[in-house]
C-alpha cells in the first residue's frame, strides 16, 4: 500500500506538511492486526465472568452507601 492510499488515516497536521515521511512497511501490518483484534467477538466465558463481576459489584454497592455497614 502506498502512502497516498492511506492518507485518510493520517491526522490533519501530518497531511498538511509538504515533506511527509513515508510510513514504515510494518505499520500497515500492525494496523491490520490491531483492527482484527478489536473486531473479534467477546468469548462467552469472558462475557459470563464480566456479568458475575457486575452482579457482585451491585451487591457490594448497597453496602458501600452506608445502609448495611459497608467495607472500610
Amino acid at each position: 500500500m502506498s502512502s497516498e492510499s492511506i492518507s485518510g488515516d493520517q491526522s490533519p497536521d501530518q497531511s498538511s506538511q509538504g515533506g511527509e515521511t513515508p510510513r514504515p512497511d510494518w505499520a500497515d501490518g500492525l494496523r491490520q492486526l490491531y483492527d482484527s483484534v478489536v473486531d473479534e467477538p467477546l468469548p462467552d466465558t469472558f462475557r459470563d465472568l464480566l456479568e458475575r463481576l457486575d452482579e457482585e459489584g451491585d451487591d457490594e454497592g448497597c453496602e458501600a452507601d452506608g445502609s448495611e455497614g459497608g467495607h472500610s
